[in-house]
């Protein structure tokens, strides 16, 4: 039987919001099978519990916002994909989130220091079946036209793969990879995706900090790019650092359903909003998806079997 995974322990992170810029403690702590990745405010009166699921997104811009039921006016916890991101790609299940605040510590930017936390408080199989969600037809959402379009879509395919496209008409981005693809497969996403940080523009910064935005931010987590360059001293991680950034942000949007994929997800100039929708999209259509589940370990997709190595 391929199992569920959770955390062997609890280990703990401090750090700010990138955008609230608040001072927040997380604290990651074991769950049983069927549990699911579960948020908690633990500094509410009453703790408020928000289960990972397509529906309770309510805000997108710039993050993925979550709130109980999906409702904008509810306590919320804000920019959850990178921790999702190394959540997928170490094949975490059951997972409680406690926070002390409404945003999820930035770190360094990346996915990599969430992986780190995770594989330090060691990874435990449960007795009890993995579930997938198998995508059985393809599913796309499409909007805008011409210079404006995006799109982002999902495909059958026994295992999981991403291919995202990035196009900013901006040369110090444009001097780099524009398109990734990634198998999960590989056994990879550490080396390959995990240490992807995010990026910003000067340009929007004005604009972002009018919205209660960016206001955690630096350069010790965010990639900052001025009209030209890059303005980080040490440069970029990966020479294609834009791109796969945006496969790790639609890796941990992907794990919004509750269940790892299999599936192949594509995407041009796809965000979290699309993300989002792509998924409510799926999860409407009963035609276009099944839970499944691998007695035999071996009859499961090459790589979706095997525990992540040490870090």
């Amino acid at each position: 039987m391929l199992q569920q995974r959770t955390l062997q322990s609890m280990t703990r992170a401090v750090g700010v919001g990138v955008h609230g810029g608040q001072r927040v403690e997380m604290t990651l702590r074991p769950a049983p099978p069927d549990h699911g990745i579960v948020f908690r405010r633990v500094d509410l009166p009453q703790p408020v519990a928000i289960t990972v699921t397509p529906e309770v997104v309510s805000d997108t811009r710039m993050a993925t916002t979550l709130s109980p039921g999906g409702d904008p006016g509810g306590p919320k916890v804000q920019t959850v994909e990178h921790l999702l991101s190394a959540c997928a790609g170490l094949g975490l299940d059951n997972l409680i989130v406690d926070i002390t605040a409404e945003e999820v510590p930035i770190l360094d930017g990346s996915a990599a220091s969430f992986v780190y936390l995770l594989q330090s408080a060691g990874i435990a199989l449960q007795d009890a079946p993995k579930r997938f969600i198998r995508v059985k037809k393809p599913v796309e959402i499409r909007e805008g036209e011409g210079a404006r379009l995006m799109w982002a879509k999902l495909e059958p395919f026994e295992g999981y793969k991403l291919a995202f496209e990035i196009d900013f008409d901006h040369p110090a981005v444009d001097q780099t990879g524009q398109r990734v693809e990634f198998d999960m497969g590989s056994g990879q996403y550490k080396r390959e995706i995990a240490r992807a940080r995010t990026f910003g523009f000067t340009k929007d910064v004005d604009m972002m900090r009018a919205r209660g935005l960016g206001r955690g931010g630096s350069m010790d987590n965010v990639i900052v790019v001025d009209e030209r360059k890059v303005l980080n001293a040490e440069g970029l991680r990966y020479d294609d650092e834009f791109v796969k950034h945006k496969i790790l942000d639609a890796i941990g949007d992907m794990a919004m359903a509750g269940h790892p994929l299999l599936a192949a997800y594509s995407a041009f100039r796809s965000g979290h909003a699309l993300n989002n929708k792509l998924l409510r999209k799926l999860m409407a259509d009963p035609q276009a998806w099944e839970l499944v589940t691998f007695d035999d370990a071996s009859r499961a997709p090459r790589g979706l079997a095997e525990l992540a190595p040490a870090w």
